[in-house]
């Protein structure tokens, strides 16, 4: 009976975990980040500010949390993959594909993102995220070098600050003028051009 009860809890703390961040994301798709306060966050949500208090304790938390929550599996069915090329190129074509069809979630990391540059409290936050997507990437070329699937010559750090830079920038395109980014295509341009840049020459 205990076991049960704490995993009764649990699934509580959960499911009011994911509601909050839920109604976060909205108040930043609608508002942007100004807006949000513990309790605008915990009135959307149908919570005290109590409760949200209790699950954040900050403001500052609660957006370092939305922060990995809206960047957590934005590309599905990666994790099982070895590093490599094959990686690198599925998450090209993977992240195109997501924004297809922006989520709440999704648009509220890009303007999260895209506050950071003029937000203190958001800066480390995605400079984080940011360095930590480098850091696959990076480990995606050296496995690639390593492995004969990409060209010895390529910059494993430039790679890595080209691709982030270049995703980044299409996501913001098609959060601000949808009609205008034709991401299927870019699926196929995007990817196609990665590989071609930086797959090892024929012996």
């Amino acid at each position: 009976m205990p076991t049960s009860t704490r995993r009764t809890q649990q699934e509580r703390r959960d499911q009011a975990e994911a509601a909050l961040l839920a109604a976060a994301a909205e108040l930043v798709v609608e508002q942007g980040v100004r807006s949000l306060t513990l309790a605008r966050v915990g009135e959307r949500a149908g919570y005290s500010r109590g409760i949200v208090t209790h699950h954040f304790g900050a403001k500052q938390t609660l957006v370092e949390r939305l922060a990995r929550a809206t960047q957590a599996g934005f590309v599905p069915g990666l994790g099982g993959l070895a590093p490599g090329l094959d990686r690198l190129l599925r998450l090209l074509d993977g992240y195109l594909g997501e924004l297809g069809s922006l989520g709440v979630f999704n648009q509220a990391f890009l303007l999260l993102w895209a506050e950071a540059a003029t937000q203190p409290e958001l800066t480390p936050i995605f400079r984080e995220r940011d360095e930590a997507f480098r850091a696959d990437l990076r480990e995606d070329v050296e496995a690639g070098i390593a492995d004969g699937t990409i060209n010895p010559e390529a910059s494993a750090g430039d790679v890595a600050v080209a691709v982030v830079g270049q995703l980044r920038g299409i996501a913001l395109q098609r959060l601000l003028d949808p009609e205008s980014v034709d991401t299927e295509q870019l699926r196929r341009s995007v990817t196609g051009f990665w590989h071609r840049a930086l797959r090892a020459p024929a012996t």
